[in-house]
């Protein structure tokens, strides 16, 4: 069997997942017909329907399935070696994939990544927010190069370092009388309250804490943004549980109350990597970046 085309193969992927052959021709530069004689040359390889149009879209056969998987590792590997050849070619440079939550990418990496840019100018360090699940999944599949996530972090194929420890605090409007000087559980859960959404590792966390202290809360909006449950608290909505980060140094406010939890409520953030992940010299810089947060304990 001859050897498989990479390029009709990108091209396939791209049918699938945007649905159409017109899209696809337009992301490679290419005419449609050009488009569907390379699906028909990949269909003809392997004997097999590949894909079938349902309504308006182009989707994937149970066989074309299963080829989007390879075509997706063969993809991300692609991306692997082009990364490394350019970290070979020019010292410390090419795209680096970061994983990490909306609070970490808001709060914490602005400064440390705008160091970074000045030390390593050839170095673009690319940032995907996601929950921790999706990280762990991204960087498991080998779509993203690292991820800095909140613990526990499982999965066959990684390894955590833990960085940064982070208490979370309670937040109130600034104005409000009778905020207690410790929060507990119950002082929050008297009033109304904003929490993040559910699936958020943070949400977890919160839920854990209330559950422990036997209380149970009926939060009266779940939130995605740490800005918009700042803006909901400063406007005398409710109060709300977030991580430290979220209103100190760039992130404080004037018109929110922050209070300590009691008992205290912490999480650890940490880097994930693959075991087999190639460390080039791009990707080892935005690990030691991450590594010295530990000063921050």
């Amino acid at each position: 069997m001859r050897g498989l085309n990479l390029d009709h193969l990108r091209v396939f992927l791209d049918v699938i997942e945007l649905g159409s052959i017109s899209a696809a021709a337009e992301r490679h530069g290419l005419s449609q017909p050009a488009v569907s004689q390379q699906l028909r040359q990949l269909e003809r390889r392997y004997g097999l329907h590949l894909a079938e149009r349902v309504g308006r879209r182009v989707t994937a056969t149970a066989a074309g399935q299963e080829l989007l998987v390879f075509a997706r590792r063969i993809a991300a590997v692609e991306s692997e070696v082009e990364r490394a050849m350019q970290s070979h070619a020019s010292g410390v440079g090419g795209r680096v994939l970061l994983g990490t939550g909306g609070t970490a990418c808001t709060y914490l990496l602005p400064p440390l990544l705008a160091d970074l840019r000045r030390r390593f100018p050839d170095l673009d360090v690319v940032v995907r927010i996601g929950n921790t699940a999706d990280v762990l999944r991204g960087v498991e599949d080998n779509v993203l190069d690292l991820g800095l996530v909140t613990l526990p972090a499982r999965g066959r194929m990684l390894q955590a370092t833990p960085v940064l420890d982070e208490d979370f605090v309670a937040i109130f409007p600034a104005g409000e009388t009778d905020i207690p000087a410790r929060a507990a559980p119950a002082d929050l859960a008297r009033r109304p309250l904003v929490l993040f959404e559910p699936g958020a590792r943070t949400r977890r966390l919160a839920d854990d804490w209330f559950e422990a202290a036997g209380v149970s809360v009926r939060p009266v909006m779940e939130l995605g943004s740490t800005e918009a449950m700042k803006e909901i608290v400063a406007a005398g909505l409710g109060c709300a549980v977030l991580p430290s980060l979220a209103v100190t140094g760039a992130g404080a406010r004037q018109s929110l109350a922050v209070r300590p939890l009691r008992p205290k409520l912490r999480r650890q953030l940490a880097v994930v990597l693959r075991h087999d992940k190639p460390i080039g010299r791009g990707l080892r810089q935005v690990v030691q970046m991450l590594q010295g947060l530990r000063a921050r304990r």
